[in-house]
Protein backbone atom coordinates (compact mmCIF):
# COMPACT_ATOMS: atom_id res chain seq x y z
CA UNK A 1 0.00 0.00 0.00
CA UNK A 2 1.73 3.30 -1.15
CA UNK A 3 0.82 6.72 0.59
CA UNK A 4 -2.17 7.09 -1.34
CA UNK A 5 -5.26 9.10 -0.22
CA UNK A 6 -7.02 6.21 2.20
CA UNK A 7 -3.68 6.28 3.64
CA UNK A 8 -3.63 9.78 4.41
CA UNK A 9 -6.67 9.52 5.59
CA UNK A 10 -5.66 7.73 8.20
CA UNK A 11 -2.53 9.50 9.59
CA UNK A 12 -4.31 12.59 9.09
CA UNK A 13 -6.75 11.15 11.96
CA UNK A 14 -3.67 9.56 13.94
CA UNK A 15 -2.02 12.79 14.25
CA UNK A 16 -5.36 14.78 14.67
CA UNK A 17 -6.17 12.63 17.76
CA UNK A 18 -2.15 13.31 19.25
CA UNK A 19 -1.56 16.84 18.13
CA UNK A 20 -4.60 19.06 18.52
CA UNK A 21 -4.50 22.28 20.55
CA UNK A 22 -0.67 21.48 21.02
CA UNK A 23 1.69 24.29 20.79
CA UNK A 24 4.81 24.41 18.37
CA UNK A 25 8.02 24.58 20.55
CA UNK A 26 10.62 24.61 17.80
CA UNK A 27 10.94 24.03 13.78
CA UNK A 28 14.05 22.37 12.28
CA UNK A 29 14.83 21.79 8.66
CA UNK A 30 17.25 18.66 8.88
CA UNK A 31 17.36 18.00 5.29
CA UNK A 32 17.08 20.31 2.14
CA UNK A 33 13.26 18.53 1.36
CA UNK A 34 12.30 17.98 4.99
CA UNK A 35 10.64 19.51 7.82
CA UNK A 36 10.73 18.67 11.83
CA UNK A 37 8.61 20.16 14.09
CA UNK A 38 8.32 19.61 18.24
CA UNK A 39 4.44 19.96 19.19
CA UNK A 40 4.16 20.12 23.61
CA UNK A 41 0.76 18.05 23.23
CA UNK A 42 -1.31 16.66 26.05
CA UNK A 43 1.91 17.36 28.44
CA UNK A 44 3.93 15.19 25.88
CA UNK A 45 7.17 16.78 23.36
CA UNK A 46 5.85 15.51 19.42
CA UNK A 47 8.41 15.54 16.66
CA UNK A 48 5.84 15.84 12.93
CA UNK A 49 8.16 15.24 9.98
CA UNK A 50 6.93 16.71 7.27
CA UNK A 51 8.67 15.64 3.96
CA UNK A 52 8.17 16.67 0.49
CA UNK A 53 11.58 14.11 -0.54
CA UNK A 54 10.67 12.99 -4.03
CA UNK A 55 10.98 9.05 -3.31
CA UNK A 56 9.52 9.47 0.33
CA UNK A 57 7.30 11.83 0.75
CA UNK A 58 5.18 11.46 3.83
CA UNK A 59 3.90 12.92 7.23
CA UNK A 60 4.12 11.30 10.47
CA UNK A 61 5.28 11.59 14.42
CA UNK A 62 8.84 10.35 14.41
CA UNK A 63 11.45 9.29 17.39
CA UNK A 64 14.24 8.87 15.02
CA UNK A 65 16.80 11.86 16.22
CA UNK A 66 17.86 14.25 13.21
CA UNK A 67 20.92 16.28 13.01
CA UNK A 68 20.41 19.58 12.23
CA UNK A 69 23.07 21.80 10.01
CA UNK A 70 24.96 24.81 11.62
CA UNK A 71 22.91 27.39 9.93
CA UNK A 72 19.82 27.26 9.15
CA UNK A 73 18.00 27.71 5.71
CA UNK A 74 15.95 30.94 4.82
CA UNK A 75 12.60 28.33 4.64
CA UNK A 76 13.78 27.46 8.50
CA UNK A 77 13.95 30.63 9.75
CA UNK A 78 10.64 32.06 8.09
CA UNK A 79 8.68 28.86 9.56
CA UNK A 80 9.93 29.90 13.18
CA UNK A 81 9.22 33.30 13.15
CA UNK A 82 5.76 32.24 11.94
CA UNK A 83 4.87 28.97 14.07
CA UNK A 84 7.03 28.72 16.90
CA UNK A 85 4.51 29.48 19.92
CA UNK A 86 1.57 28.50 17.16
CA UNK A 87 -1.17 26.63 18.31
CA UNK A 88 -2.25 23.54 16.30
CA UNK A 89 -6.35 23.90 15.91
CA UNK A 90 -7.17 21.26 13.62
CA UNK A 91 -5.40 18.83 11.20
CA UNK A 92 -7.09 18.03 8.03
CA UNK A 93 -7.35 16.12 4.93
CA UNK A 94 -8.23 17.39 1.62
CA UNK A 95 -11.24 15.36 0.35
CA UNK A 96 -9.78 12.03 -0.29
CA UNK A 97 -6.41 13.55 -1.35
CA UNK A 98 -3.04 13.37 -0.74
CA UNK A 99 -3.04 17.16 0.85
CA UNK A 100 -3.11 17.45 4.36
CA UNK A 101 -3.86 20.90 5.65
CA UNK A 102 -2.69 21.91 9.50
CA UNK A 103 -4.35 24.66 11.03
CA UNK A 104 -2.89 27.30 12.86
CA UNK A 105 -3.33 30.21 14.97
CA UNK A 106 -0.71 32.87 16.46
CA UNK A 107 -0.17 36.01 17.20
CA UNK A 108 1.44 38.67 14.80
CA UNK A 109 4.36 41.30 16.07
CA UNK A 110 1.34 43.31 16.99
CA UNK A 111 -0.07 41.08 19.42
CA UNK A 112 -3.01 40.39 16.74
CA UNK A 113 -4.55 36.98 16.13
CA UNK A 114 -3.41 35.51 12.73
CA UNK A 115 -4.99 32.41 11.31
CA UNK A 116 -2.03 30.35 9.46
CA UNK A 117 -2.21 27.18 7.07
CA UNK A 118 0.39 24.76 6.26
CA UNK A 119 -0.58 22.40 2.93
CA UNK A 120 1.03 19.24 2.91
CA UNK A 121 1.02 17.89 -0.88
CA UNK A 122 2.30 14.22 -0.75
CA UNK A 123 2.78 13.92 -4.45
CA UNK A 124 6.21 11.85 -5.56
CA UNK A 125 8.34 15.00 -7.54
CA UNK A 126 5.71 17.39 -7.03
CA UNK A 127 5.27 17.37 -3.02
CA UNK A 128 5.70 20.13 -1.30
CA UNK A 129 5.45 21.91 1.77
CA UNK A 130 3.64 25.66 1.97
CA UNK A 131 2.72 28.23 4.78
CA UNK A 132 0.01 30.49 4.06
CA UNK A 133 -2.01 33.52 5.34
CA UNK A 134 -5.50 33.46 6.19
CA UNK A 135 -8.24 34.56 4.46
CA UNK A 136 -5.97 36.49 1.82
CA UNK A 137 -4.49 33.29 1.02
CA UNK A 138 -1.03 34.61 0.08
CA UNK A 139 1.30 32.37 0.23
CA UNK A 140 4.57 32.94 2.74
CA UNK A 141 7.22 30.51 2.31
CA UNK A 142 7.71 27.12 0.39
CA UNK A 143 9.54 24.37 1.28
CA UNK A 144 10.42 24.45 -3.09
CA UNK A 145 10.40 27.35 -5.30
CA UNK A 146 7.95 26.69 -8.06
CA UNK A 147 8.19 29.26 -10.78
CA UNK A 148 6.59 30.60 -14.01
CA UNK A 149 9.16 28.49 -15.93
CA UNK A 150 7.91 25.38 -14.14
CA UNK A 151 4.48 25.28 -14.00
CA UNK A 152 2.65 28.49 -15.98
CA UNK A 153 -0.90 27.17 -14.32
CA UNK A 154 0.29 26.89 -10.43
CA UNK A 155 3.46 29.23 -9.26
CA UNK A 156 4.37 28.78 -5.61
CA UNK A 157 6.54 31.28 -4.55
CA UNK A 158 6.50 33.74 -1.42
CA UNK A 159 3.88 36.25 -2.14
CA UNK A 160 1.89 34.82 -5.16
CA UNK A 161 -2.01 33.68 -3.94
CA UNK A 162 -2.24 30.02 -3.28
CA UNK A 163 -3.92 27.86 -5.62
CA UNK A 164 -4.69 24.21 -4.91
CA UNK A 165 -3.50 21.45 -7.32
CA UNK A 166 -5.85 20.76 -10.54
CA UNK A 167 -8.76 18.50 -8.78
CA UNK A 168 -9.68 15.35 -10.48
CA UNK A 169 -13.14 14.08 -11.22
CA UNK A 170 -13.66 11.20 -9.17
CA UNK A 171 -15.99 10.50 -6.19
CA UNK A 172 -15.06 10.76 -2.34
CA UNK A 173 -15.24 7.49 -1.09
CA UNK A 174 -16.72 8.55 2.49
CA UNK A 175 -19.68 10.58 1.19
CA UNK A 176 -22.43 8.44 0.64
CA UNK A 177 -22.12 6.62 -3.05
CA UNK A 178 -23.58 3.35 -4.37
CA UNK A 179 -21.22 3.43 -7.61
CA UNK A 180 -19.49 0.30 -6.35
CA UNK A 181 -22.66 -1.80 -6.37
CA UNK A 182 -22.83 -1.05 -10.53
CA UNK A 183 -18.87 -1.36 -10.87
CA UNK A 184 -19.23 -5.19 -9.26
CA UNK A 185 -22.23 -6.02 -11.40
CA UNK A 186 -20.19 -4.86 -14.28
CA UNK A 187 -16.77 -6.55 -13.69
CA UNK A 188 -18.68 -9.56 -11.64
CA UNK A 189 -15.35 -12.28 -11.93
CA UNK A 190 -13.11 -9.49 -13.15
CA UNK A 191 -10.19 -8.67 -10.57
CA UNK A 192 -8.11 -6.70 -11.85
CA UNK A 193 -10.49 -5.04 -14.26
CA UNK A 194 -12.85 -4.33 -11.30
CA UNK A 195 -9.95 -2.44 -9.25
CA UNK A 196 -8.92 -0.39 -12.31
CA UNK A 197 -12.46 0.46 -12.65
CA UNK A 198 -12.49 1.79 -8.27
CA UNK A 199 -9.16 3.43 -8.95
CA UNK A 200 -10.33 5.76 -11.75
CA UNK A 201 -14.31 5.99 -9.88
CA UNK A 202 -12.63 7.39 -6.15
CA UNK A 203 -10.39 9.50 -5.12
CA UNK A 204 -7.20 8.26 -3.40
CA UNK A 205 -6.88 4.85 -4.54
CA UNK A 206 -3.50 3.80 -5.19
CA UNK A 207 -3.53 0.32 -7.56
CA UNK A 208 -2.71 -2.20 -4.28
CA UNK A 209 -5.52 -0.28 -1.90
CA UNK A 210 -7.66 -0.64 -4.90
CA UNK A 211 -6.82 -3.90 -5.48
CA UNK A 212 -7.48 -5.21 -2.26
CA UNK A 213 -10.88 -3.22 -2.01
CA UNK A 214 -12.04 -5.35 -5.63
CA UNK A 215 -10.79 -8.29 -3.68
CA UNK A 216 -13.05 -7.75 -0.53
CA UNK A 217 -16.33 -6.77 -2.76
CA UNK A 218 -16.08 -9.42 -5.08
CA UNK A 219 -16.08 -12.21 -2.00
CA UNK A 220 -18.80 -9.76 -0.21
CA UNK A 221 -22.28 -11.33 0.99
CA UNK A 222 -23.35 -7.63 1.18
CA UNK A 223 -21.75 -5.24 -0.82
CA UNK A 224 -22.55 -2.09 1.55
CA UNK A 225 -21.28 -3.68 4.40
CA UNK A 226 -17.79 -4.71 2.93
CA UNK A 227 -17.58 -1.16 1.94
CA UNK A 228 -18.40 0.39 5.01
CA UNK A 229 -15.85 -2.21 6.70
CA UNK A 230 -13.21 -1.31 3.91
CA UNK A 231 -13.24 2.48 4.55
CA UNK A 232 -13.37 2.47 8.41
CA UNK A 233 -10.43 0.03 8.66
CA UNK A 234 -9.03 3.50 7.82
CA UNK A 235 -10.37 5.06 11.19
CA UNK A 236 -9.11 1.47 12.78
CA UNK A 237 -6.37 0.94 11.34
CA UNK A 238 -3.63 -2.16 12.59
CA UNK A 239 -0.51 -0.59 10.75
CA UNK A 240 1.49 -3.58 9.35
CA UNK A 241 4.54 -4.00 7.65
CA UNK A 242 4.39 -6.87 4.99
CA UNK A 243 7.42 -8.78 3.58
CA UNK A 244 7.62 -10.92 0.97
CA UNK A 245 8.82 -14.38 0.10
CA UNK A 246 11.71 -12.10 -1.77
CA UNK A 247 12.46 -10.00 1.19
CA UNK A 248 10.66 -6.99 -0.19
CA UNK A 249 8.84 -4.94 2.62
CA UNK A 250 5.54 -3.17 2.14
CA UNK A 251 3.49 -0.75 4.51
CA UNK A 252 -0.25 -0.60 4.99
CA UNK A 253 -3.21 0.23 7.04
CA UNK A 254 -4.00 -2.79 8.04
CA UNK A 255 -3.01 -6.76 7.13
CA UNK A 256 -4.64 -7.97 3.58
CA UNK A 257 -7.00 -10.28 3.28
CA UNK A 258 -4.59 -12.59 1.24
CA UNK A 259 -0.96 -12.37 1.95
CA UNK A 260 1.80 -14.66 1.48
CA UNK A 261 4.84 -13.61 3.65
CA UNK A 262 5.50 -12.62 7.37
CA UNK A 263 3.82 -9.40 8.88
CA UNK A 264 4.42 -7.37 11.53
CA UNK A 265 2.19 -4.78 13.67
CA UNK A 266 3.00 -1.69 14.75
CA UNK A 267 0.96 0.04 17.87
CA UNK A 268 0.85 3.75 15.35
CA UNK A 269 1.22 4.45 11.56
CA UNK A 270 4.08 6.81 12.66
CA UNK A 271 6.09 3.99 14.10
CA UNK A 272 5.43 1.97 11.57
CA UNK A 273 6.78 4.22 8.84
CA UNK A 274 9.59 5.01 11.52
CA UNK A 275 10.87 1.67 11.01
CA UNK A 276 9.63 1.45 7.32
CA UNK A 277 11.32 4.20 6.37
CA UNK A 278 14.67 4.13 8.50
CA UNK A 279 16.92 2.56 6.35
CA UNK A 280 15.60 3.97 2.74
CA UNK A 281 15.42 7.89 3.63
CA UNK A 282 18.97 7.64 5.19
CA UNK A 283 20.52 6.28 2.33
CA UNK A 284 18.52 8.57 0.44
CA UNK A 285 19.37 11.47 2.75
CA UNK A 286 23.17 10.58 2.97
CA UNK A 287 23.29 10.70 -1.11
CA UNK A 288 21.46 13.67 -1.04
CA UNK A 289 23.88 15.46 1.44
CA UNK A 290 26.91 13.77 0.03
CA UNK A 291 26.21 15.63 -3.71
CA UNK A 292 28.04 18.81 -2.69
CA UNK A 293 30.61 16.81 -0.62
CA UNK A 294 31.30 14.14 -4.12
CA UNK A 295 31.52 17.05 -6.67
CA UNK A 296 34.30 18.93 -4.80
CA UNK A 297 36.14 15.26 -4.13
CA UNK A 298 35.88 14.02 -7.64
CA UNK A 299 37.24 17.36 -8.97
CA UNK A 300 39.99 17.46 -6.76
CA UNK A 301 40.89 13.86 -7.43
CA UNK A 302 40.98 14.55 -10.96
CA UNK A 303 43.22 17.56 -10.82
CA UNK A 304 45.46 14.90 -8.78
CA UNK A 305 45.84 12.77 -11.01
CA UNK A 306 45.90 14.97 -14.24
CA UNK A 307 48.64 16.74 -11.88
CA UNK A 308 50.41 13.34 -11.70
CA UNK A 309 50.96 12.93 -15.15
CA UNK A 310 52.23 15.98 -15.53
CA UNK A 311 54.76 15.39 -13.55
CA UNK A 312 55.73 11.84 -14.74
CA UNK A 313 56.09 13.50 -18.31
CA UNK A 314 58.51 16.07 -16.19
CA UNK A 315 60.34 12.71 -14.80
CA UNK A 316 60.54 11.67 -18.30
CA UNK A 317 62.22 14.68 -19.56
CA UNK A 318 64.47 14.81 -16.57
CA UNK A 319 65.98 11.66 -17.41
CA UNK A 320 67.25 12.51 -20.92
CA UNK A 321 69.43 15.42 -18.55
CA UNK A 322 72.78 13.51 -19.86
CA UNK A 323 71.43 14.32 -23.64
CA UNK A 324 72.38 17.96 -22.68
CA UNK A 325 75.75 17.42 -20.45
CA UNK A 326 77.30 14.98 -23.10
CA UNK A 327 76.54 18.21 -25.84
CA UNK A 328 77.76 20.46 -23.58
CA UNK A 329 81.10 18.91 -22.93
CA UNK A 330 81.65 18.23 -26.22
CA UNK A 331 81.21 21.75 -27.34
CA UNK A 332 83.76 22.83 -25.09
CA UNK A 333 86.32 20.54 -25.82
CA UNK A 334 85.92 21.25 -29.73
CA UNK A 335 85.29 24.89 -29.04
CA UNK A 336 87.70 26.08 -31.50
CA UNK A 337 85.86 24.09 -34.73
CA UNK A 338 82.30 25.74 -33.80
CA UNK A 339 82.14 29.37 -35.68
CA UNK A 340 79.69 31.98 -35.43
CA UNK A 341 76.07 31.67 -37.24
CA UNK A 342 76.22 28.04 -37.37
CA UNK A 343 72.69 26.05 -36.86
CA UNK A 344 74.26 22.63 -36.30
CA UNK A 345 77.52 20.77 -36.14
CA UNK A 346 79.22 17.11 -36.30
CA UNK A 347 81.84 16.70 -33.48
CA UNK A 348 82.97 13.55 -32.41
CA UNK A 349 81.61 11.88 -29.28
CA UNK A 350 84.57 11.09 -26.83
CA UNK A 351 81.55 8.54 -24.99
CA UNK A 352 80.85 6.36 -28.08
CA UNK A 353 84.29 6.12 -29.43
CA UNK A 354 84.60 9.16 -31.54
CA UNK A 355 81.82 8.52 -33.41
CA UNK A 356 79.72 12.02 -34.99
CA UNK A 357 77.36 13.45 -33.08
CA UNK A 358 74.91 16.01 -34.76
CA UNK A 359 74.38 19.34 -32.22
CA UNK A 360 72.19 21.55 -32.80
CA UNK A 361 73.11 25.22 -32.85
CA UNK A 362 71.28 28.47 -32.16
CA UNK A 363 73.13 31.08 -35.08
CA UNK A 364 72.09 34.14 -32.81
CA UNK A 365 74.39 32.85 -29.78
CA UNK A 366 78.37 32.51 -29.68
CA UNK A 367 80.07 29.03 -29.67
CA UNK A 368 80.52 29.45 -25.92
CA UNK A 369 76.82 30.97 -24.91
CA UNK A 370 75.37 27.56 -27.03
CA UNK A 371 77.40 25.16 -24.93
CA UNK A 372 76.23 27.13 -21.57
CA UNK A 373 72.95 26.59 -22.99
CA UNK A 374 73.03 22.83 -22.99
CA UNK A 375 74.69 23.22 -19.66
CA UNK A 376 72.21 25.42 -18.06
CA UNK A 377 69.22 22.83 -19.32
CA UNK A 378 71.17 20.09 -18.01
CA UNK A 379 71.16 22.12 -14.38
CA UNK A 380 67.65 22.68 -14.59
CA UNK A 381 66.24 19.07 -15.31
CA UNK A 382 68.59 17.97 -12.74
CA UNK A 383 67.61 19.99 -9.50
CA UNK A 384 63.82 19.58 -11.17
CA UNK A 385 63.76 15.76 -10.68
CA UNK A 386 63.67 16.06 -6.71
CA UNK A 387 61.25 19.14 -6.70
CA UNK A 388 59.26 16.54 -8.87
CA UNK A 389 59.64 13.93 -6.91
CA UNK A 390 58.69 15.73 -3.76
CA UNK A 391 55.22 16.94 -5.44
CA UNK A 392 54.69 13.40 -6.68
CA UNK A 393 54.85 12.07 -2.97
CA UNK A 394 52.82 14.89 -2.04
CA UNK A 395 49.99 14.72 -4.73
CA UNK A 396 50.03 10.96 -4.14
CA UNK A 397 49.46 11.38 -0.50
CA UNK A 398 46.50 13.81 -1.60
CA UNK A 399 45.26 11.28 -3.76
CA UNK A 400 45.21 8.56 -1.22
CA UNK A 401 43.20 11.38 1.38
CA UNK A 402 40.12 11.97 -1.20
CA UNK A 403 39.96 8.10 -2.28
CA UNK A 404 39.71 7.67 1.63
CA UNK A 405 37.27 10.44 1.73
CA UNK A 406 35.17 8.04 -1.16
CA UNK A 407 35.37 5.40 1.20
CA UNK A 408 33.32 7.09 4.12
CA UNK A 409 31.04 8.11 2.02
CA UNK A 410 29.71 4.83 0.95
CA UNK A 411 29.23 4.22 4.52
CA UNK A 412 28.41 7.20 5.74
CA UNK A 413 25.17 8.83 8.17
CA UNK A 414 24.28 11.73 7.52
CA UNK A 415 25.59 12.54 9.98
CA UNK A 416 29.06 11.10 9.16
CA UNK A 417 28.61 13.31 5.49
CA UNK A 418 28.31 16.38 7.66
CA UNK A 419 31.64 15.61 9.58
CA UNK A 420 33.47 14.94 6.37
CA UNK A 421 31.94 18.32 5.00
CA UNK A 422 33.14 20.26 8.21
CA UNK A 423 36.67 18.60 7.22
CA UNK A 424 36.54 19.46 4.04
CA UNK A 425 35.85 23.47 4.85
CA UNK A 426 38.55 22.97 7.57
CA UNK A 427 40.99 21.66 4.67
CA UNK A 428 40.03 24.73 2.32
CA UNK A 429 38.34 22.32 -0.15
CA UNK A 430 34.68 23.61 0.59
CA UNK A 431 34.34 27.49 1.02
CA UNK A 432 33.25 28.40 4.19
CA UNK A 433 29.52 30.48 4.32
CA UNK A 434 29.84 33.52 6.66
CA UNK A 435 33.56 33.50 6.50
CA UNK A 436 33.82 37.44 8.48
CA UNK A 437 31.80 35.81 10.74
CA UNK A 438 32.57 34.45 14.28
CA UNK A 439 33.15 30.22 13.79
CA UNK A 440 30.42 28.15 15.48
CA UNK A 441 31.98 25.16 17.25
CA UNK A 442 31.12 21.95 15.58
CA UNK A 443 30.39 18.56 17.57
CA UNK A 444 31.92 15.37 15.69
CA UNK A 445 29.34 12.78 15.56
CA UNK A 446 29.61 9.84 17.46
CA UNK A 447 31.66 6.60 16.38
CA UNK A 448 29.58 3.78 15.53
CA UNK A 449 29.50 1.16 18.85
CA UNK A 450 29.82 -2.32 18.43
CA UNK A 451 30.36 -5.26 20.78
CA UNK A 452 32.69 -7.96 20.64
CA UNK A 453 31.38 -11.68 21.66
CA UNK A 454 32.90 -11.47 25.30
CA UNK A 455 31.02 -8.05 25.53
CA UNK A 456 34.13 -5.94 24.74
CA UNK A 457 32.60 -2.49 23.09
CA UNK A 458 34.58 -1.45 19.96
CA UNK A 459 34.54 2.00 18.48
CA UNK A 460 34.76 2.32 14.97
CA UNK A 461 35.27 6.27 13.55
CA UNK A 462 33.59 6.47 9.92
CA UNK A 463 35.08 9.79 8.92
CA UNK A 464 38.49 11.27 10.05
CA UNK A 465 37.23 13.56 12.31
CA UNK A 466 35.72 10.76 13.94
CA UNK A 467 38.97 8.58 13.54
CA UNK A 468 41.33 12.00 15.32
CA UNK A 469 39.18 12.28 18.15
CA UNK A 470 38.73 8.32 18.59
CA UNK A 471 42.57 7.66 18.43
CA UNK A 472 44.07 10.61 20.41
CA UNK A 473 41.21 11.59 22.62
CA UNK A 474 38.72 8.73 23.64
CA UNK A 475 41.09 5.51 23.14
CA UNK A 476 43.55 5.38 26.32
CA UNK A 477 46.73 4.38 25.45
CA UNK A 478 47.10 1.25 26.62
CA UNK A 479 44.09 -0.13 24.51
CA UNK A 480 44.50 -1.84 20.90
CA UNK A 481 43.85 0.56 17.77
CA UNK A 482 43.23 -1.19 14.16
CA UNK A 483 43.53 -0.35 10.49
CA UNK A 484 43.21 -2.16 7.43
CA UNK A 485 47.29 -2.51 5.54
CA UNK A 486 47.77 0.18 3.15
CA UNK A 487 44.47 1.47 1.87
CA UNK A 488 41.61 3.69 2.96
CA UNK A 489 39.65 2.48 6.52
CA UNK A 490 37.99 2.97 9.43
CA UNK A 491 40.15 3.46 13.04
CA UNK A 492 38.91 0.80 14.98
CA UNK A 493 39.21 0.94 19.09
CA UNK A 494 38.93 -2.50 20.95
CA UNK A 495 38.14 -0.76 24.85
CA UNK A 496 40.64 -3.03 26.51
CA UNK A 497 43.81 -3.23 27.30
CA UNK A 498 44.69 -7.37 27.29
CA UNK A 499 41.87 -8.38 24.69
CA UNK A 500 40.91 -12.23 23.91
CA UNK A 501 42.40 -13.55 20.68
CA UNK A 502 38.76 -13.42 19.92
CA UNK A 503 37.89 -9.95 20.14
CA UNK A 504 41.29 -9.44 18.76
CA UNK A 505 39.69 -11.47 15.67
CA UNK A 506 36.53 -9.42 15.74
CA UNK A 507 37.75 -6.23 15.64
CA UNK A 508 40.15 -7.30 12.60
CA UNK A 509 37.06 -8.45 10.91
CA UNK A 510 34.94 -4.98 11.78
CA UNK A 511 37.93 -3.41 10.42
CA UNK A 512 38.22 -4.70 7.27
CA UNK A 513 33.97 -4.36 7.17
CA UNK A 514 34.41 -0.74 7.25
CA UNK A 515 37.50 -0.39 4.73
CA UNK A 516 37.57 -0.17 0.58
CA UNK A 517 38.60 -3.96 1.00
CA UNK A 518 35.16 -4.66 2.17
CA UNK A 519 34.05 -6.78 -0.76
CA UNK A 520 37.50 -8.52 -0.76
CA UNK A 521 38.06 -12.08 1.35
CA UNK A 522 41.44 -11.96 2.75
CA UNK A 523 42.10 -8.47 3.65
CA UNK A 524 45.19 -7.89 5.92
CA UNK A 525 44.72 -5.97 9.12
CA UNK A 526 47.33 -4.44 11.47
CA UNK A 527 47.01 -3.75 14.75
CA UNK A 528 49.14 -2.37 18.16
CA UNK A 529 48.65 -0.46 20.95
CA UNK A 530 47.76 3.28 20.81
CA UNK A 531 50.62 4.87 22.27
CA UNK A 532 52.33 3.53 19.29
CA UNK A 533 50.55 5.47 17.10
CA UNK A 534 51.73 9.09 16.20
CA UNK A 535 50.21 11.58 14.05
CA UNK A 536 53.03 14.38 12.34
CA UNK A 537 52.85 18.05 12.40
CA UNK A 538 50.53 19.33 9.82
CA UNK A 539 48.97 15.76 8.68
CA UNK A 540 45.83 15.85 7.29
CA UNK A 541 42.70 14.59 9.71
CA UNK A 542 42.91 10.89 9.51
CA UNK A 543 46.34 10.29 9.04
CA UNK A 544 48.62 8.58 11.45
CA UNK A 545 52.14 6.70 11.40
CA UNK A 546 53.22 3.74 13.62
CA UNK A 547 55.77 1.02 13.76
CA UNK A 548 55.82 -2.10 15.48
CA UNK A 549 52.26 -3.46 14.36
CA UNK A 550 51.24 -7.53 14.14
CA UNK A 551 49.03 -8.24 10.60
CA UNK A 552 46.50 -10.21 10.61
CA UNK A 553 44.14 -11.59 7.26
CA UNK A 554 40.59 -11.88 7.77
CA UNK A 555 37.63 -12.08 5.94
CA UNK A 556 35.10 -8.90 6.54
CA UNK A 557 32.21 -9.12 8.88
CA UNK A 558 30.06 -7.02 10.62
CA UNK A 559 29.18 -7.36 13.99
CA UNK A 560 25.78 -7.00 16.03
CA UNK A 561 25.52 -3.96 18.09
Amino acid sequence: MAFDGFFTHAMVKELNDTLQTGRVMRVNQPYPAEMVMVVRAHRHNYSLLVSANPSYPRVQLTTIPYQNPAVPSNFAMTMRKYLEGAIIESIEQVENDRIVKINFTNRDELGDNQKLVIYIEIMARHSNVSLVSEPNCKIIETIKHVGSDQNRVRILLPGAPFVMPPKQERTNPYLPNQKYSDLVRQYQKDLDGLAHALQQTYQGLAPATAHELASELLTADNLPTAYEQFINHFNHPTPTILTNDHGKKSFMAFPPVDHQGSLQTFPTLSAMLDTFYAQKAESDRTKELAGQVLKVVKNELKKDRRKVKKLHHQLSEAADADYYRVRGEILTTFMGKVKAGMTDIDLPNFYDNNQPLHIKLAPELSPSKNAQKYFTKYDKLKDSVAYVNEQLALTQKEIDYFENILSQIEIASPADVQDIKVELQEQGYIKQRNKGKKKRKVRTSKPEEFHASDGTTILVGKNNLQNDRLSFKTANKNEFWFHVKDIPGSHVIVRSTAPTNETIQEAAELAAYFSKGRNSDHVPVDYLRVKQLHKPNGAKPGFVIFRGQKTLSVTPKLLQK
